[in-house]
């Protein structure tokens, strides 16, 4: 008898629970599949099918009341689209599905298992230098009215958008910003990626939003920004090249003409995860006790 029919046996002999028989083949099963749907909660989170996967359940959500409420109307109609629905992901996704396979086909299967939850504790997400340098390359560039489009990136792996630009895998420096949006330079058209301390991609193309209500005197950047911010969680800095001033995209919305102060500020926002979780309330008038917003007017030249 083996450790695990002693704890079936055991079981049964004083709690009077029938215990099923488990095998070492169902002990490893269980963790196959444990990780597969691990693995395939994280490419969830990384893709844009992160926002589809949350209406999916807002859906799910509704026909789970319809059911209960005995709407049977509503459930009949939810389980004639049922089949439908599971051919358009497919479609949908199918860019992303070939990528995943393709990644698949590449990966130490071994190595992912070990590494499973190691070092994915994310304390900051940039420095205080990158910070800065962002703010200050942004603000110069208005200055000379040299446009500009950089995707700051949070939890949402923009894996998509950074393939169709060009790799650079660089550390992020006020000068390396200002050099590559300079006019009449190869990759200075389109927005660059920026993941933690590092530029991983320029002039990559980000999708346009379709938003009637924002002003027509905004160009492709202001649309682009607002578009990929629509998509995904990341933080979007835009410079005019039309005025020079600096405007932010997150969540859809756009806040025009801001500070430097005010873009240092909602870099700092974003800096830290821990911090995030925070009402905009609470940020408004408690955020000061874990950040040190620094003096405004030393951000231009």
């Amino acid at each position: 008898m083996n450790f695990l029919d002693d704890i079936s046996a055991f079981g049964e002999d004083y709690f009077g629970i029938s215990m099923p028989i488990i095998s070492w083949i169902d002990v490893v099963e269980i963790l196959i599949i444990a990780i597969f749907f691990y693995e395939l909660l994280v490419w969830i989170k990384n893709t844009r099918a992160w926002m589809l996967f949350r209406g999916i359940m807002i859906i799910l959500v509704f026909f789970g009341i319809a059911a209960l409420l005995g709407m049977n109307t509503i459930v009949w109609l939810g389980s004639r689209l049922f089949n439908a629905g599971i051919i358009a992901l497919v479609v949908v996704f199918q860019p992303e599905l070939r990528s995943v396979l393709e990644q698949l086909g590449r990966r130490d299967l071994i190595h992912s298992f070990v590494s499973i939850g190691i070092g994915r504790t994310i304390t900051e997400r940039f420095t205080n230098r990158t910070l800065t340098d962002m703010v200050k390359a942004s603000f110069e560039m208005g200055a000379v009215k040299t446009g500009a489009l950089i995707v700051v990136e949070k939890e949402v792996v923009l894996t998509e958008y950074e393939r169709t630009g060009i790799p650079l895998d660089s550390i992020l420096t006020r000068q390396l910003l200002i050099n590559i949006f300079e006019k009449n330079t190869p990759l200075h058209d389109g927005a660059i990626i920026v993941r933690g301390d590092r530029i991983v991609s320029a002039t990559c193309y980000l999708p346009l939003t379709d938003n009637m209500e924002l002003s027509k005197d905004l160009g492709t950047r202001h649309r682009a920004a607002v578009g990929i911010s629509e998509v995904s969680d990341a933080l979007t800095i835009v410079v005019s090249e039309e005025t020079g001033n600096v405007s932010i995209a997150q969540n859809g919305k756009l806040r025009r003409n801001v500070t430097p102060d005010e873009l240092e500020q909602a870099l700092q926002n974003i800096q830290q995860p821990e911090l995030e979780v925070k009402s905009e309330e609470e940020t408004k008038h408690g955020l000061s006790r874990f950040l040190k917003p620094k003096k405004g007017g030393n951000h231009a030249k």
